[in-house]
């Protein structure tokens, strides 16, 4: 469904107002004070974050970022704070950048958080949008769409739930019996719940979901409002199978492409000590070697797994790629822009309908006709399709180098060494990565496989499907400025100019094992150009072949594999994943093909977040569908197609 972004209105007295649902966004007794007596003084904080690792807090309504923006504060401020906060919210109509900044202008002692929150707003499309703030301590996850439909989808322990909705008489999905069982499944065993309202029916179907409450005095206006605490008896906190205590926090990662590096960045940052391992003498140099790749979303009708997955996948990696950026670590990248153009008249039919059916924001993606699209590409073109202004080219080995650089003191490289073996080690409980004379490598309590198609080598990945995919890129001569200033996809891609090169491909060819460059593979990713730009490529007909080959670790439904590596074992096809067994402490990040700068940020998240037991920062079902023990309970699909 799309998202409808809330007016700006006010109240007569001026309080913030929605004429949707015929009410104000917070008491009209002042939202600052309302947000200290309820929410944070009503959960007890900052008492309860004092001395933990992490905290969560659960809120059903963002409105105005105001609870937020208190919670960050009183956080900032406790000399005891927990080392990380998470603020997970959801929100049907978000404000767009402009009106927050108009509004956040009542409450100038959060000047400085709000411009930090206003600054990382989100592209306003559904799904979990991931923002790390104050230097990565404090996370904001928001979901966009129907609290209804995302709190079932949240995978999270919270410790402590805010609910701050509009009133139960104007808006009583956000108050019903089955969103209060929805924060019973995700609530800890010691949650505490606080909200302005004292309705019966509020009370009751809280105490039927296994909260216990009680009235305590209200604030402003407001006689009474309501305190609560989790029972726990019949909602047990969430597990993750194969999870690793947490406390250990040393990882050894084999492989530096970028799923290696992104993830190896990710358990950094959380304060994680990390042994990244690569036959390389570098980082990036295997599949994740290209010289310029391609980082923009996949729309559907539907909106599938696969296209909400690539639009959580982008907005992501695009902002992760923004903050290393910003810390001067300098990755090659443009966000200039991606021009997907339709292959034939019958596609081009079908992308405008996307766009209609999705309504999404015109800086997120927009259909063109073949003239707009001609201007934007700088060259003529026969069919119009898609414009992502925002997506772009990013350069992976840069990428790589990146991750790596920043935190160097927590990530140890090893490069140029092989790696042959991986052993249990059952008396320190961990996994140690052996060289093929018996050597030691590197050991620790939990170990990550992401070294491409090499993954295969290992018995203990056996139950993965992966598969090596060819693809070989052409690289092309270009003068600064010339035309295509974005890239352009359709078939293959072509980038824009990159160091007097601009990288055109690529071929895809399953258990094809050929190293070299082949003539009849330049030819090919040639007439994909010529298909693109008619016209463009007769200064490169009968042109030498300049380019690069690698290996794409590939994958049945071409949904990345990432998760705790199953054991082997024949299974029912409807047995639940949490109940396959794992190698303990072992996990794969894979299966990413031609999508990896696509796939790799979100994904190193997602299974950081898992490791560390934090709010995951996809829905439920998609990380579902990127379980590698997905493949142990359905047939595969053969044959692989090209991406």
């Amino acid at each position: 469904m799309p998202i409808q972004p809330a007016r700006l209105e006010y109240a007569p007295d001026g309080t913030p107002y929605s004429s949707a649902y015929g009410d104000v966004y917070h008491s009209s007794d002042g939202g600052l004070g309302q947000a200290h007596h309820v929410f944070l003084a009503g959960n007890q904080l900052p008492q309860r974050w004092q001395g933990r690792r992490h905290f969560t807090v659960l809120e059903t309504g963002f409105g105005l970022g105001l609870n937020f923006l208190a919670t960050w504060q009183a956080w900032r401020n406790d000399p005891a704070r927990c080392e990380r906060l998470h603020f997970v919210s959801c929100e049907l109509h978000p404000f767009e950048r402009h009106d927050l900044v108009q509004l956040h202008q009542r409450w100038p002692e959060f000047a400085a958080l709000a411009e930090e929150l206003q600054g990382a707003w989100p592209t306003l499309v559904p799904g979990l949008h991931r923002l790390h703030l104050d230097q990565g301590r404090v996370t904001l996850t928001l979901g966009l769409g129907d609290a209804t439909h995302l709190l079932g989808q949240f995978d999270l322990q919270a410790d402590a739930f805010y609910l701050d909705g509009f009133s139960p008489a104007k808006n009583p999905e956000l108050w019903s019996p089955r969103l209060f069982h929805q924060l019973a499944r995700l609530a800890s065993p010691r949650a505490t719940l606080a909200t302005w309202s004292v309705a019966g029916e509020v009370r009751e179907g809280l105490r039927r979901a296994g909260f216990e409450v009680a009235k305590a005095p209200g604030f402003g206006g407001k006689r009474q409002m309501l305190l609560g605490s989790y029972g726990g008896r019949d909602y047990p906190a969430p597990q993750a199978a194969g999870d690793t205590a947490a406390h250990a926090r040393h990882a050894l990662i084999l492989g530096a492409g970028v799923a290696g590096t992104s993830l190896a960045e990710r358990l950094a940052a959380r304060g994680w000590t990390v042994d990244i391992v690569d036959a390389a003498s570098g980082p990036g140099q295997g599949a994740s070697g290209n010289h310029a790749g391609v980082l923009r979303p996949l729309p559907s009708l539907d909106d599938n797994r696969m296209s909400r997955l690539t639009r959580a996948g982008s907005l992501y990696g695009l902002r992760h790629i923004a903050a290393l950026g910003q810390r001067g670590l300098s990755p090659r990248w443009n966000a200039n822009g991606v021009l997907h153009l339709g292959r034939d008249e019958k596609q081009e039919q079908k992308m405008a309908a996307v766009v209609e059916r999705h309504v999404p924001p015109p800086s997120f993606l927009r259909f063109v006709d073949a003239q707009e699209a001609s201007g934007i590409a700088g060259w003529p073109v026969s069919s119009g399709g898609w414009w992502f202004p925002s997506s772009g080219w990013v350069q992976p080995p840069s990428l790589c180098r990146a991750n790596l650089a920043a935190h160097p003191e927590k990530i140890r490289a090893h490069f140029s060494v092989q790696a042959v073996r991986l052993e249990r080690d059952t008396e320190a409980e961990g996994w140690r990565l052996l060289s093929a004379d018996g050597g030691l490598i590197a050991s620790a309590p939990v170990a990550i496989l992401a070294s491409g198609v090499g993954i295969t080598a290992f018995p203990e990945a056996a139950a993965l499907p992966v598969v090596s995919a060819r693809g070989q890129v052409s690289l092309l001569p270009a003068s600064a400025g010339s035309p295509p200033k974005v890239v352009v996809c359709r078939g293959g891609y072509v980038s824009p100019e990159v160091d007097g090169l601009r990288c055109a491909g690529a071929t895809f060819s399953v258990d094809d094992e050929e190293t070299r460059l082949r003539d009849a593979d330049h030819l090919e990713n040639l007439e994909k150009l010529e298909a693109m730009l008619p016209g463009y490529t007769r200064p490169f007909q009968g042109s030498p072949a300049a380019g690069r080959v690698g290996f794409r670790p590939a994958s049945p439904d071409r949904l990345p594999m990432v998760g705790a590596l199953p054991a082997p074992g024949t299974y029912a096809p409807s047995t639940p994943l949490a109940q396959i067994p794992r190698h303990h402490g072992l996990y794969a990040v894979s299966g990413f093909g031609a999508r990896g700068l696509v796939w790799a940020s979100l994904m190193a998240e997602a299974l950081a977040a898992r490791l560390e037991n934090e709010p995951m920062p996809l829905e439920k079902d998609l990380w579902e569908a990127v379980d590698p023990a997905r493949y142990l309970l359905r047939p595969l699909r053969q044959p692989l197609r090209e991406e």
